[in-house]
């Protein structure tokens, strides 16, 4: 009987990659990393929750009719969306006057799954990029930005000096996963399941992960001695470094599979 074929070594074979992203969310860029062979440990760094109250977001569903943009800017973002869509009972004929603005191709096709078309997609999938695709669309126009409760403000700051009227509602909130604090440091600590590399998906991702360590602010750089810390772009990146991490891997498109890719070139740099 021939011996069997020797099994393929896959590019990631080896490697134990942490994932914090909330923990429905993490299957995409798991089941990527996996795919490639990595060792993949999922800790969430983040918890998406409801709003403590709707009202705000039902209000501005309610009256479509008097905005003119839509800017969405995660997916949570659609979800939570269509979800109070569904519980209003309005109908996506409702958005059909909507010039729609997602941030990234992900957001774009969540949008698109629930049927909507949308008008505008950045270039670079970061709030600067699309207010840069809007700069001459907006004036005199009312816009609706639905997004977390924290986030930073370059959308509706930029967009109002250009002339738009801007409401701004929370969609969800993201939140510390507390029950995460004690396996994190204990993967952390441990040398058989240390990871090699622990990847960031967004500023949110960076805060968390810095305050479920935050008993051990001043000794976080022995927790990630000889880790590399992946960045999924430029605006996650300069979170880490304001908090006094590395950043060693950069994605240059700012998806999960550009994260992917970007954790891949870093092996043969």
């Amino acid at each position: 009987m021939p011996p069997a074929a020797e099994t393929k070594r896959l590019p990631l074979s080896g490697l134990r990659i942490l994932v914090g992203r909330a923990r429905h969310q993490a299957g995409t860029l798991s089941s990527g990393l996996r795919k490639l062979g990595a060792d993949v440990l999922e800790i969430p760094f983040i918890e998406i929750r409801k709003p403590r109250s709707y009202r705000p977001l039902d209000s501005a569903l309610r009256n479509l009719a008097n905005y003119d943009w839509l800017i969405l800017t995660s997916v949570n973002g659609v979800e939570a969306v269509w979800e109070r869509l569904k519980k209003l009972h309005v109908g996506v004929k409702k958005l059909a006057h909507l010039q729609i603005a997602a941030i990234g191709p992900a957001t774009k096709k969540a949008m698109e799954n629930c049927g909507v078309r949308v008008d505008v997609v950045p270039n670079e999938y970061v709030a600067e990029s699309v207010v840069g695709r809007l700069y001459d669309r907006v004036a005199d126009r009312r816009v609706l930005l639905a997004r977390a409760k924290v986030a930073r403000d370059v959308i509706p700051r930029e967009l109002r000096k250009l002339g738009a009227q801007v409401d701004v509602v929370e969609a969800y909130e993201t939140v510390i996963p507390r029950a995460s604090r004690i396996r994190l440091r204990r993967v952390l600590r441990d040398p058989e399941r240390r990871p090699d590399v622990i990847t960031f998906t967004s500023s949110s991702s960076v805060r968390n992960f810095v305050a479920l360590l935050a008993e051990h602010r001043q000794n976080a750089g022995a927790y990630i001695t000889g880790l590399k810390l992946a960045s999924i772009g430029p605006v996650t990146s300069a979170t880490l470094r304001e908090l006094g991490l590395p950043v060693d891997i950069e994605a240059k498109e700012y998806t999960i599979p550009g994260l992917i890719g970007a954790i891949l070139s870093s092996l043969n740099p």
